[in-house]
């Protein structure tokens, strides 16, 4: 339960950071619950849709050596932005896209920090006596 509390933390500073920065994407308010609740949605449709499309199109991410997913990232982070049109806003995919990608890597950088499911951090901290 805190792993998935983490994930939508997580998920909701990745949307802030890219609400922030980039001017083609919108958040309504800059309240708390909003990021939230993008972040929630967001996150759940990662965890439903995202394998389905992935599975779907196989064959153009190999095709295409992995690529095809930073098209993936920016669809879901689309359907996103549909799913809650009077709080969350992108202007065209190609934002979606290069939203996508930002919100990778953010995910990338926090999830090696964070640690895994399990609770054990990635990063390993030696101290040499």
């Amino acid at each position: 339960m805190a792993y998935l509390l983490l994930r939508l933390l997580v998920n909701a500073l990745s949307i802030a950071v890219i609400a922030r920065f980039l001017p083609g994407i919108h958040v309504a308010t800059n309240d708390l619950t909003a990021f939230i609740l993008i972040g929630l949605v967001f996150g759940v449709i990662n965890a439903l849709l995202k394998p389905i499309i992935t599975l779907l199109t196989c064959s153009l991410v190999v095709l295409t050596l992995g690529l095809f997913i930073l098209v993936i990232n920016g669809l879901m982070l689309w359907l996103t932005a549909a799913l809650l049109p009077q709080l969350f806003q992108i202007d065209s995919f190609g934002w979606a896209i290069l939203g996508g990608i930002i919100i990778s890597i953010i995910n990338m950088v926090l999830e090696s920090v964070i640690g895994d499911r399990d609770g054990s951090s990635k990063v390993e901290v030696r101290v040499d006596r």
